[in-house]
């Protein structure tokens, strides 16, 4: 099979691996789809970890063989794929704390070399514990809506982390993918929803994805201003940072009324500080919230929120690219421009 192995900071290639080997308790399955994901493009970017490697795990694909001892799935079944799975009975996971469990961060599905997703590639191995995190696809739905379930997920779970109320108003900083997945969720939460983009177009389809105003930056001087008017003066009652920017956690800290929240969703680097206002966190109780990965009790209700159409995420896939076209297509995807959004790659 081909695959897209990542050799070194930014260095990939595609070359030629074996079909991976399952064991008696394991599945293989076929990758059609599989989306680039801005935690993949900091690895491979940054070089934090090291190579070889397949990365790609918002999977989804065709079951072609089982190992004897699995139950509960044949080959030709069509599945999403999850790649962390937590053990769900450790200190952690009584708590809900999944991304935290030993068994969660150990990646289960593998294209070869150390386990890192393998959705670039054509086949993937998923290890026994992760076989819950296959979910079926209905008859109909397409690979490609499938693999945004994880992405799904994990914005489900950073809306649960907020636990906003109907009538709340948030603040979505960045309108990518993700971004407007979030306004799409939190306005079936019954929230108000406003966005920050330095793109038009991406400020534009926000809009359509629910937010009710817009600007191009937190630094903006219409921002604090357009928040006193829609919350009669109150300030926010939550910000999303969806994007890595110390700036906009800094300038967004001070918006947020007495008891509200900010969730910071993409800083994965460690080692990155910001001074923070302690007064305001013990007096005024203004929360930071963090939120990492998916959740898997979330995975039923992510399959109908997408299946369903309820959260249409077709209109996010603007690109489809073969493996060979992939590094090109990270790239692109690493300094968004108009007109791009959710790109896929299709290994077939």
């Amino acid at each position: 099979m081909q695959a897209l192995v990542y050799r070194g900071k930014d260095d990939l290639r595609v070359e030629d691996l074996p079909v991976p080997k399952i064991r008696t308790d394991e599945v293989l399955v076929r990758v059609e789809a599989c989306g680039i994901c801005p935690t993949d493009l900091k690895k491979i970017h940054q070089a934090l970890v090291p190579p070889p490697r397949v990365f790609g795990h918002e999977t989804a694909g065709t079951i072609v063989r089982t190992g004897s001892e699995v139950r509960g799935f044949r080959a030709g079944d069509r599945v999403a794929v999850h790649h962390h799975v937590p053990c769900r009975t450790c200190h952690c996971c009584r708590r809900g704390a999944f991304a935290q469990c030993r068994q969660y961060l150990r990646t289960g599905v593998t294209a070869g070399f150390e386990p890192a997703g393998g959705g670039f590639a054509g086949y993937v191995r998923v290890m026994s514990f992760c076989l819950p995190g296959l979910v079926r696809l209905p008859p109909g739905a397409a690979m490609a809506e499938a693999a945004l379930l994880e992405p799904v997920n994990t914005v489900l779970k950073g809306v649960r982390t907020l636990g906003v109320h109907a009538g709340d108003t948030v603040l979505v900083v960045g309108q990518g993918p993700v971004g407007m997945i979030f306004n799409r969720l939190l306005t079936l939460e019954g929230a108000s929803v406003l966005a920050c983009d330095p793109l038009e177009e991406r400020r534009r389809m926000g809009r359509r994805f629910g937010a009710r105003w817009s600007t191009a930056t937190t630094a903006s001087p219409d921002l604090a201003p357009a928040i006193r008017r829609r919350t009669h003066g109150r300030g926010l009652d939550a910000a999303v940072i969806t994007a890595p920017s110390d700036a906009a956690f800094q300038e967004c800290f001070p918006l947020l009324r007495g008891g509200g929240s900010v969730l910071v969703f993409a800083h994965t680097v460690r080692g990155r500080e910001v001074p923070v206002d302690l007064g305001r966190v013990c007096v005024d109780e203004v929360r930071v919230l963090g939120s990492y990965s998916a959740d898997i009790t979330l995975q039923e209700e992510v399959a109908d929120l997408v299946f369903s159409r309820r959260l249409d995420v077709r209109p996010l896939i603007t690109h489809q690219v073969p493996l060979s076209r992939a590094a090109e297509a990270m790239g692109r995807v690493a300094s968004p421009s108009d007109g791009m959004l959710k790109v896929v790659v299709v290994p077939g």
